[in-house]
């Protein structure tokens, strides 16, 4: 029988003794993370991602780390209540099933079944793209709201859409696919998703690069050639220049800039969310991708859903999905939904 508890702050101190795990599954690393049930970070760590044999020995790894780290820390695996773990491939969470995760291997791969049998601990998947949005919401730039929108613009543009305070998935699991928003309808460029003009082929660091390379051709004058030329054009290269006042930069970061404004607009004026957050490494340009940013956006938003939302910068970095996870686990490992 659970002891029953009176007091406010004896039931907090209650909940700081029931754990939350939070698993990133990532190509290169695995980033685990033990929290409070308020969301407090514990501890940290991460291990390498074994991706031989089709990654069957990445779940064995885990389990016996996390052994580990609860024995370092003195928690007993009951007083664990719940794992999340989020995964960089398409996930059918209803079945706790990876479908197909290319980076690790994982085809069909039952992962709730295995790790909450190796743990003993409740478990939850979901797309690492959308717990990072999920991380954001909980304990970054999005808390105080119940509607968020996250677009991470790295090698590509991932992010995810939180509505009501819940991930939104779609009837197929492909909700959140904020990157391949179609923006340029005819002539753009090939995705990776194999259409063209998606998003992600304009606003990712990738994309950038790949205006500047145009652009560059055509002002050899311009400080973008040069970088070029020496191969050491980057996205932050461009922002670089442009902020130094070279006209071929700024026409590159205000068209990368545009498509993002389009695309935040479009999906905001059916959402109507209260943040818009920004992460991921081009992010880092801070003001100088917000500023342009909020006038585009300005264009094509409807008046009301323009003043309604609030643009900030994602405030978690790399340690979005492993809050994310915690959350998951929180929400429904735990048996909350």
């Amino acid at each position: 029988m659970e002891p029953v508890i009176h007091e406010e702050g004896a039931i907090i101190e209650y909940m700081q003794h029931q754990y939350l795990l939070g698993i990133d599954i990532g190509g290169t690393s695995v980033k685990l993370g033990l929290f409070t049930q308020t969301g407090q970070l514990v501890n940290k760590w991460s291990i390498p991602t074994d991706k031989s044999k089709k990654g069957a020995f990445i779940v064995r790894d885990i389990a016996a780390s996390v052994r580990e780290q609860l024995a370092a820390e003195g928690i007993k695996q009951t007083q664990c209540i719940g794992a999340g773990v989020g995964v960089p491939g398409f996930v059918d969470i209803e079945n706790g099933c990876v479908d197909f995760a290319v980076n690790i291997g994982w085809k069909d791969y039952p992962i709730v079944d295995i790790l909450s049998d190796s743990l003993g601990i409740p478990t939850a998947v979901d797309n690492d793209a959308n717990l990072a949005a999920a991380g954001e919401y909980w304990q970054g730039a999005g808390v105080g709201a119940e509607n968020i929108v996250l677009f991470t613009l790295g090698t590509g543009v991932g992010g995810g859409v939180i509505v009501k305070g819940d991930i939104v998935h779609g009837s197929s699991g492909m909700g959140g696919e904020v990157g391949h928003v179609t923006v340029i309808p005819e002539g753009g460029a090939p995705c990776n998703c194999h259409k063209t003009g998606c998003l992600e082929t304009v606003a990712s660091a990738t994309g950038i690069v790949r205006l500047a390379k145009e652009q560059a051709e055509k002002h050899k004058q311009s400080l973008l050639y040069a970088k070029k030329e020496q191969e050491t054009l980057t996205a932050k290269a461009v922002f670089e220049a442009a902020a130094s006042g070279d006209s071929a930069a700024e026409s590159v970061i205000d068209e990368s800039i545009y498509y993002l404004g389009l695309a935040a607009a479009n999906i905001a004026n059916v959402l109507n969310p209260e943040k818009i957050v920004i992460g991921g490494g081009v992010a880092q340009a801070g003001e100088q991708l917000l500023a342009p940013l909020r006038r585009h956006y300005r264009t094509f938003a409807l008046e009301n859903v323009y003043n309604d939302t609030a643009f900030t910068l994602a405030e978690l970095g790399n340690d979005a999905g492993v809050t994310g996870a915690a959350w998951l686990a929180k929400t429904y490992a735990a048996g909350k939904k």
